[in-house]
């Protein structure tokens, strides 16, 4: 498994609503609310087999309420 972690914009107001249609689908291990550009920082782990394009298009991005997204691949765990 890798992890990547994802930083999500939401809508005004919509913050904790992504988070919970976040964490009911069971596709994060940690969702966090953050201070600054971005309202989420979520933590995601995929085998490293699966596509994370097509998983963002496919479980992340049928989110209501998300206004952007910024992925950040990992590389090394240390």
């Amino acid at each position: 498994m890798r992890p990547f972690f994802l930083m999500i914009k939401t809508e005004l107001g919509k913050t904790y609503d992504v988070a919970n249609q976040i964490a009911e689908l069971e596709i994060a291990s940690e969702i966090y609310s953050i201070a600054g550009e971005y309202d989420l920082l979520v933590k995601i782990y995929l085998e490293q087999e699966k596509d994370i394009g097509r998983y963002m298009s496919e479980m992340v991005q049928k989110v209501s309420g998300i206004r952007e997204t910024n992925t950040i691949i990992t590389h090394h765990v240390f």
